[in-house]
């Protein structure tokens, strides 16, 4: 049987996820519709499902899926795609309001431009550097912070910091990111038996002190144009190992995020919000 479900289709610099308003419908199977929904082929084409729903204790909830159907706890870039659908369609009275996640509270604050919502500052919270919590595997570390780690892939030794920021990260620091061959690389890096729950993996140039640039594997959905708990995880693992400031721009394939880690040791991320277009999907849930 076929379940005719509006969405909306929205992008954070490149990184596209459909949302769909579950203040207005229930969604029995997420999972599944992620899986069908996301595929660029045979459906609206996506890096995964957002879902929007009320909380019982915040403003408002976000629960979201990777392509591949698999359950993540946090994604930034969505965070703000879901602060900009929340402000324009009333689920929230305020540019100031509390957004449950599976990885905790985040703080939005919504930006205008010209009146019009362009995105947002989302108060990512505090880094977690232990590494029993991010998780990393005993057998390879315990050492706080997990920075500067060697980590054998394909025959080759890597460097690897790694990050949580609610979902784990593995930061890798090169001399060129574009010349990297990521479809090859990335699914070693995050099915590696280190990272227990698997691993999104960052790979960065050094700029300068202000500057890096990155592309992202992200666990569950392959190499996508952006990757907000990434960036804030790069300008962590940039600051620990001494290679930038603490304020600074990451350019991704799709843009700029402006991402800061502040003297209360939370990490603020910046970026806009767009919308692409509206419809409704016919989802084959038999």
């Amino acid at each position: 049987m076929a379940t005719l479900i509006p969405f909306t289709k929205m992008h954070g610099i490149g990184n596209d996820y459909v949302y769909i308003n579950c203040f207005e419908q229930e969604i029995k199977e997420p999972g599944k519709l992620a899986q069908a929904i996301s595929d660029r082929h045979f459906g609206v084409g996506s890096d995964g499902l957002v879902l929007i729903m009320p909380s019982e204790h915040l403003d408002v909830r976000m629960r979201m899926f990777n392509a591949d159907g698999t359950e993540a706890e946090m994604c930034g870039n969505a965070s703000r795609c879901v602060a900009k659908y929340a402000v324009e369609h009333g689920l929230v009275q305020s540019d100031q309001f509390d957004l449950e996640t599976g990885a905790g509270c985040k703080k939005i604050q919504i930006i205008r431009r010209d009146g019009q919502v362009w995105g947002a500052t989302v108060d990512m919270g505090e880094p977690i550097l232990e590494p029993a919590q991010i998780p990393l595997d005993p057998k390879f570390t315990t050492k706080a912070p997990a920075i500067n780690l060697n980590l054998e892939v394909l025959g080759q030794n890597y460097l690897v910091n790694c990050v949580s920021m609610g979902n784990p990260h593995a930061v890798i620091f090169v001399d060129d990111v574009q010349g990297l061959n990521l479809p090859e690389i990335g699914p070693k890096f995050e099915h590696h038996p280190v990272f227990p729950k698997r691993t999104n993996t960052e790979f960065v140039k050094v700029i300068d002190k202000q500057h890096l640039e990155m592309r992202v594997w992200e666990r569950g959905a392959g190499e996508t144009w952006a990757c907000g708990t990434g960036a804030c995880a790069v300008g962590v693992a940039a600051v620990l190992t001494g290679r930038t400031e603490r304020t600074l721009t990451i350019t991704l394939r799709g843009g700029d995020l402006t991402i800061a880690w502040d003297q209360n040791n939370h990490v603020l991320m910046t970026g806009p919000a767009t919308t692409v277009f509206t419809g409704n999907y016919f989802f084959e849930d038999a």
